[in-house]
């Protein structure tokens, strides 16, 4: 496959974008007091990290309905359209991505698309078969992308570009068909854009404790490649993948990494009853998130220790609906209370 072809693929993943459009004017599919949130496969972070979200916005009175996906671009698309899902998580890699698009679609996709929080970083996983040292070693190679439009996808994309790389052929295979393809020998490595331990990797370790030689050749028979180029760094930021991170890892293994993001379509610009409720939704939840933080960093994910709600995306605008929550109701009521407070002290002195 020539770059040329691999640019032309991640431009078909794009257009997948243009598809329904949300008309804040209308009511999307399934309006009822339920939000929905998109996430990703059933074996990876972010359907993990929506989880442990659910829980929290439960406590606000939100109805979080936590959405499986094929990843980022899936995510992006479903925001955009009139599906219940008024936010998602995704790569920050995808987002830049759109920004830097000329396709006016995207463009005009991105400009309605706002940052709830900064999430964590997730590392570019590259299983291969041991006979493959080297990223660039994938050159002509038989690589699993996962499904055409998810974040594995785009990154795989990025990094081909970024490396001249050519695979002999991508295989679009979901990610635990794209593990076991790559145990068996049908494929020669598999790239997947996950927040470490990925629960799929972590399956792996299973097969080390089954007392059967045949499974622990099969794990025995792979490895993860190091990503460090400098090329990919100018991008990426620096990562490693550990034996704390799964059992079969020998010492640390260099790897690059991207920041994911939780997005919401913006509602804040309609002024109707469906655009105000799920904009008030919107904010309860991101308040759940940020006043439970220290609750999820213990109990929840491993990723939420990495979480900083604070942190800076530069690209995106922050969403109005979660400032907005924040700074009124809750504020208010402490400045009250701080008063309220004041004035006994006053009387009883």
């Amino acid at each position: 496959m020539t770059m040329q072809r691999i640019l032309a693929c991640v431009c078909v993943a794009v257009s997948l974008l243009c598809f329904g459009v949300r008309l804040a004017s209308a009511t999307p599919e399934g309006a009822t007091n339920a939000i929905g949130m998109v996430t990703g496969p059933l074996t990876g972070t972010y359907v993990q990290i929506g989880g442990d979200i659910s829980r929290m916005a439960k406590r606000e009175g939100v109805n979080l309905i936590v959405k499986e996906s094929s990843g980022s671009i899936d995510n992006i698309t479903r925001i955009s359209s009139a599906e219940n899902a008024a936010l998602g998580i995704v790569q920050s890699d995808v987002l830049g991505y759109l920004i830097r698009s000329q396709n006016s679609e995207s463009s005009r996709i991105a400009k309605n698309l706002r940052i709830v929080f900064p999430f964590y970083r997730e590392e570019v996983h590259v299983l291969a078969r041991r006979d493959i040292a080297t990223f660039a070693d994938l050159n002509g190679k038989r690589v699993v992308v996962g499904g055409e439009g998810s974040g594995s996808w785009l990154t795989s994309m990025n990094l081909f570009s970024m490396m001249e790389i050519e695979p002999r052929k991508l295989l679009r295979l979901p990610p635990p068909e794209g593990a076991m393809a790559v145990l068996k020998g049908q494929a020669d490595a598999m790239i997947l854009v996950g927040g470490k331990p990925v629960q799929l990797f972590r399956n792996l370790e299973d097969l080390a404790r089954i007392e059967n030689p045949a499974y622990r050749a099969l794990l025995d028979g792979v490895h993860f490649l190091p990503l460090d180029d400098p090329r990919v760094m100018k991008e990426y930021v620096p990562s490693a993948i550990t034996s704390e991170d799964y059992n079969f890892v020998t010492g640390s293994v260099p790897t690059a990494a991207v920041t994911s993001v939780l997005v919401s379509f913006n509602f804040s610009d309609t002024q109707n009853p469906y655009a105000q409720q799920r904009c008030e939704m919107l904010g309860k939840t991101a308040a759940a998130i940020r006043d439970n933080l220290e609750y999820l960093r213990e109990h929840g994910h491993p990723k939420w220790r990495e979480v900083d709600p604070d942190g800076d995306v530069k690209a995106w605008k922050p969403d109005p609906c979660v400032a907005h929550y924040a700074s009124t109701p809750k504020d208010a009521a402490k400045d009250n209370l701080e008063k309220d407070l004041l004035k006994d002290i006053q009387k009883r002195w």
